[in-house]
């Protein structure tokens, strides 16, 4: 079973290297329940670096058709939980 600290802590440093350099909020304000879109200020190209940068972290291959569905980081989190545990 994936753990899901684990997952949130790699995620969140993930977001942070993004924070850095590309994001209108500073790294210590990601949180669970920070939206992706809305409070990190990502466009859709910054949403599929994120993604890129994730599935190469997790060696996981997120669906694009479910990048909708995700709305906070702590939907993220479960979501790579989910595709980690199917493999």
């Amino acid at each position: 079973m994936a753990d899901y600290q684990k997952i949130l802590h790699r995620t969140r440093s993930i977001l942070e290297g993004f924070a850095k350099t590309r994001m209108p909020v500073q790294a210590e304000e990601i949180r669970e329940d920070t939206e992706i879109a809305k409070d990190l200020g990502l466009d859709s190209l910054q949403v599929m670096e994120v993604v890129s940068e994730i599935e190469d972290a997790f060696d996981i291959t997120f669906p694009v058709n479910e990048l909708f569905e995700i709305r906070t980081v702590r939907d993220l989190v479960l979501r790579i939980q989910h595709i980690l545990e199917e493999t």
